[in-house]
C-alpha cells in the first residue's frame, strides 16, 4: 500500500505562465526573499520584457506567484539567468516544472543547448540540475558575493536540448 501524499503546498493547484510586466513585483520580492543579492522591480520587469526573453511564473489561483525562471536565447543557445521557488512550495517539483517548461519554450526558439550558473554550495539546485539532465562543465571561482563579503564559487552547467 502506498502512502498518500502529505497535503500541503503542493496539493493545490498550479499553473505556468508566461511571465508579464505586471508579475514584476511579485517576483522581485521573491527574488529578495531568496537570494542576498535582490533585483528590484525595475529589473525584473526590464528582463521579462527583454525580447529575448523566456519567462514564466508559478502560480496559484488568482496569479499569486510563487515560482519564477528566467532565461535568454542568444543565437543557438539559452541560459536561465535566475530561478526561484517560494520555500513553503519548495521540493513539490515545481522547480522542474519551471526548467522543463523554459527547456521546451527554448527548443522552440531554435536554442541546442541550455546553460545555467549555480553556487557550488547549493545542493538542493545542484540536485535539481542534475535530475533535469545538467552536466557540470565549467567553475567561476568567487562568482557570488554573500551577505559579509565572502566570495562563492559558481559551477556552470549545461543541457542539450532535443528538438520538438
Amino acid at each position: 500500500m502506498s502512502a498518500d501524499p502529505k497535503p500541503g503546498p503542493s496539493s493545490k493547484p498550479i499553473s505556468l505562465l508566461w511571465a508579464l510586466a505586471d508579475d514584476a513585483p511579485a517576483v522581485a520580492a521573491l527574488h529578495a526573499s531568496l537570494f542576498p543579492t535582490a533585483w528590484d522591480t525595475d529589473a525584473v520587469q526590464a528582463l521579462i520584457e527583454h525580447p529575448a526573453s523566456l519567462a514564466l511564473v508559478a502560480v496559484r489561483p488568482g496569479r499569486r506567484v510563487i515560482g519564477f525562471i528566467i532565461a535568454q536565447i542568444a543565437a543557438d543557445e539559452a541560459e536561465i539567468i535566475s530561478i526561484g521557488v517560494a520555500p513553503d512550495d519548495q521540493r513539490h517539483g515545481i522547480g522542474r516544472q519551471l526548467v522543463e517548461g523554459v527547456a521546451r519554450a527554448a527548443v522552440r526558439s531554435d536554442a541546442h543547448r541550455l546553460f545555467l550558473d549555480v553556487a557550488a554550495g547549493n545542493a538542493p539546485a545542484r540536485a535539481l540540475y542534475a535530475a533535469c539532465g545538467f552536466a557540470e562543465i565549467g567553475l567561476r571561482k568567487a562568482y557570488y558575493t554573500l551577505p559579509g563579503g565572502a566570495r562563492e564559487d559558481a559551477l556552470q552547467l549545461a543541457r542539450n536540448l532535443a528538438p520538438a
